[in-house]
């Protein structure tokens, strides 16, 4: 989820200001690259609507916009601020930099670093001299290239969400920037395509605000112009404590993929928005107000609408609190904006699989009865009684001890005053149902509470539903007295 916002905002406000929206594949990591990782990405925001300007699966005048194929730009650049004097060489092995870290730490450092002070006592180029660096990059020398961070100084810049961000250049450590193996950090390639391909805006999650100076330091070596930085708020778990992760969607029951993912290192898999029949346009919208508002009390947005109303200036500091049930309501929004005939042919299709078959047209009006009470496409099967013939209580513990529980004998003859009635209806809409309904409460001096749950359990065999007259006319005269006759005689039985 914490992914798909960014790229969510970025989207939107690439499109705000008529911009463009850029999708490359950071993938210099090579042993952090996941199979299907990059398909995946490709699939779920393609399900999310947001089509990318440029990138990887439909090019574009800046490509390649895989970092693996980029990889003979990098070292160019990383010689480069060598020459310069704002990087240097290391030979340091992995021996000697433990030794290092050894050596700070018995004397007291709690964050020992490579760094303006500690480099001087190290095996690089500032401290070989010219010729012996030379000589041990001709013989092909493993060797790493970190930047030259400044000593005493400040590292400033304006966030577009968090204001000014203020940072002494002795908390910063002279990251590596080109790896031995041939391969860039994520630091060096990420500015060097930022400048290459002209990007004017960098929003990216919290996550990466303390390497925010690091990268401030690089652009002003290079002697480039940086882009604005905006690091958007975490997205917290739903008591607020800390940040939402895959393992708390796994253990609370909620989806935080939009996708279904299967880990290719350990096998788990995790269920996505998509398969638990989520809409995109609901996702998209409950994920654009985790962390942002419009300044106002409107919560339903198509993408447009959030396109027209994004602004940076009022995306949270803080963190956003997930809420798996506000998720639930949005889409339950948004399949109520769903055409009858739309849901109505999912509902054939479900009925269909449960062995129940029904036409196109009986399917969507029974929508019209279902859909206020529906949260996903699949909650319109719970209204499958309705297809069906039959006494609802054949085999429903749950409503055998609804009733048991709520059964009084005077009943039966109320009941079966409304059958009589129900008999001699010349028409058998809602209305006239209900009206029959209410003349036998009136004779038998009964309230409604004392016989309608019965009437919901004899005829639809749950207490929850549409209203039991508009599902009484729906299911027919000869069905609707069937079906309580069978509810009478099954509670007379206990007797």
């Amino acid at each position: 989820m914490g992914g798909v916002r960014t790229a969510l905002y970025n989207y939107l406000f690439a499109r705000k200001h008529g911009g463009e929206f850029l999708i490359r594949i950071e993938d210099t990591d090579q042993a952090r690259f996941v199979p299907g990782a990059e398909e995946y990405i490709r699939e779920a925001l393609a399900w999310c609507g947001m089509q990318p300007d440029a990138g990887p699966w439909n090019g574009g005048p800046d490509g390649p916009y895989r970092q693996s194929e980029r990889k003979h730009l990098y070292r160019e650049y990383a010689e480069e601020l060598v020459r310069n004097g704002k990087a240097y060489h290391a030979f340091d092995s992995a021996a000697e930099l433990e030794a290092m870290r050894e050596r700070l730490k018995a004397a007291g450092s709690t964050a020992p670093a490579y760094n303006a002070i500690t480099r001087e006592h190290m095996r690089n180029s500032l401290t070989l001299g010219s010729t012996e660096t030379q000589e041990r990059l001709a013989r092909g020398e493993e060797h790493v290239v970190r930047l030259k961070v400044p000593r005493n100084e400040e590292v400033r810049f304006e966030d577009a969400i968090r204001g000014w961000v203020t940072v002494h250049s002795s908390h910063i450590d002279d990251k590596v920037l080109y790896k031995s193996d041939g391969m860039p950090t994520y630091h060096l390639a990420n500015i060097v395509d930022d400048h290459l391909m002209k990007i004017t805006h960098v929003i990216r999650g919290e996550e990466w605000l303390p390497s925010a100076p690091l990268h401030v330091l690089l652009y002003a070596a290079f002697g480039w112009e940086r882009p604005v930085f905006a690091h958007l708020p975490l997205i917290l778990k739903p008591d607020g404590n800390g940040k939402l992760s895959k393992r708390d969607g796994d253990r609370l029951g909620f989806p935080v993929f939009p996708l279904d993912w299967q880990d290719p290192a350990s096998g788990e898999r995790s269920t996505g928005y998509r398969e638990r029949g989520y809409y995109p346009e609901a996702f998209v919208n409950m994920l654009a107000l985790l962390g942002w508002n419009p300044g106002n009390d409107q919560e339903l947005m198509s993408l447009e609408e959030l396109t027209d109303q994004f602004d940076l200036g009022r995306v949270h500091k803080g963190g956003a609190k997930f809420d798996p049930e506000k998720a639930k309501w949005f889409n339950q929004q948004y399949l109520r904006k769903r055409p009858d005939a739309e849901l109505g042919a999912k509902l054939v299709s479900g009925l269909k699989d449960m062995g129940i078959a029904t036409t196109p047209e009986k399917a969507t009006a029974a929508v019209a009865l279902l859909k206020e009470r529906a949260t996903f496409p699949a909650d319109l099967l719970e209204g499958s009684y309705l297809f069906t013939l039959g006494s609802p209580l054949k085999g429903n513990d749950a409503a055998d001890a609804e009733l048991r529980k709520r059964w009084k004998p005077e009943a039966a003859p109320a009941l079966r005053a409304y059958i009589n009635k129900v008999d001699r209806l010349a028409t058998t809409g809602a209305a006239a149902l209900e009206q029959a309904f209410n003349e036998v409460l009136v004779e038998h001096g009964l309230k409604i509470g004392q016989l309608m749950p019965l009437y919901r359990l004899f005829v639809a065999g749950r207490m929850q539903g549409p209203g039991m007259f508009d599902v009484s006319a729906f299911i027919g005269k000869d069905e609707l007295v069937a079906r309580l006759a069978a509810g009478i005689e099954h509670c007379t039985a206990w007797a």
